[in-house]
């Protein structure tokens, strides 16, 4: 009878030990003081440093990157899904206040390639690098017979802490506060269900060069553009100004995450007229004649994070923001009135 084993049933674990011990270095990269110990052991440890907090609150998230990942393994680029990841995570983590500490990943895949591991995983440090929290382990699984050999899916858990009366919300929220809003560098991880049907009605390849999109930057290439991380610009503005709350502008458009910022009783009007959505949207639209209300409850149509506060820390807060090279905006008002948000006027023409 024919020798079974687990490599006969589709899983190397020689391969599994090559892919941990390819990203070990770009792990290595992400430490904080704070870490206890290194990758490889059954948990990872972090040290909270509680005579730093009055009344430290821990908070949790979790998130993946969607269908992002069909087109990312179409076109064979595994190395910016992972700052996707990362966003998705730590900018729904400082929308609390919270200050990400440390990150785990899982990453499943139809059949380990070491190399492509390494691609997601240094995604997932350089995500973490630049929101300033660690990368203290995760796990690799390998899935034959579920997954096809080149398919993967990843998610991640971030831990945040923030002082229990720093917490920012709606509670904070008040009629006459600004929204102000930062740039999204693209679609980020969002609607890609719906991008993916677009290109199918309209017979748009991901190789197919726009010139909306400057010199012979192909659609897939668009696309691709890894999500913007917004946790240190957060953190500076909570340091330096009175903000009340923010909204990461995900799955549900401006109005679908903004109104999660908001009371009862306080209405927030955006004004579309102060800013022109970034190229690859209109490109979008057009490609199938997509519905402009579709749109913006799919897409976060050039805002990627919004802050509330008061109309008087609205100079300080852009000054802050424009140094820190991220555009922004004065986007919308709040006012008293139903809960809703209302999106008022025309895009800003390029």
């Amino acid at each position: 009878m024919p020798t079974v084993s687990y490599a006969s049933a589709g899983v190397s674990i020689d391969k599994g030990d090559a892919a941990v011990e390819a990203i070990k270095p770009a792990i290595k990269k992400t430490t904080r003081p704070e870490v206890v110990g290194g990758i490889g052991g059954f948990a990872g440890l972090f040290a909270l440093d509680t005579d730093k907090y009055e009344k430290p609150l821990l908070a949790s998230s979790t998130d993946g990157v969607g269908t992002k990942l069909a087109i990312a393994q179409e076109l064979d680029i595994h190395d910016t899904v992972g700052v996707d990841l990362v966003a998705m995570v730590v900018d729904d983590l400082v929308v609390c206040g919270a200050e990400p500490l440390f990150l785990l990943d899982y990453i499943a895949t139809g059949q380990v390639v070491p190399e492509r591991i390494s691609d997601i995983a240094a995604g997932i440090a350089d995500g973490c690098r630049y929101a300033g929290c660690a990368l203290i382990g995760g796990e690799i699984a390998e899935h034959p017979g579920v997954m096809n050999e080149s398919d993967y899916d990843i998610s991640a858990t971030g831990v945040g802490v923030v002082e229990a009366d720093k917490v920012l919300g709606p509670d904070g929220v008040r009629e006459g506060d600004v929204v102000v809003a930062m740039r999204s560098t693209g679609v980020h991880s969002n609607g890609f269900s719906l991008v993916r049907q677009i290109l199918k009605v309209g017979g748009l390849g991901l190789d197919k060069a726009v010139p909306e999109f400057g010199t012979q930057r192909t659609v897939g290439e668009e696309l691709m553009t890894p999500t913007h991380i917004y946790t240190k610009d957060c953190l500076e503005l909570i340091a330096e100004c009175d903000v009340h709350a923010f909204a990461h502008i995900t799955g549900g458009g401006i109005a679908g995450n903004l109104i999660r910022a908001l009371p009862d009783g306080l209405t927030a009007t955006v004004d579309r007229s102060t800013w022109s959505p970034n190229p690859v949207f209109d490109v979008l639209r057009r490609t199938a004649d997509v519905d402009l209300a579709e749109m913006e409850r799919t897409f976060n149509m050039g805002v990627g994070m919004a802050a509330i506060l008061p109309e008087d820390q609205v100079d300080r807060a852009l000054a802050l923001l424009t140094a820190r090279h991220m555009e922004a905006w004065v986007v919308g008002r709040v006012t008293e009135g139903e809960h809703i948000v209302r999106l008022e006027g025309d895009y800003k023409s390029e």
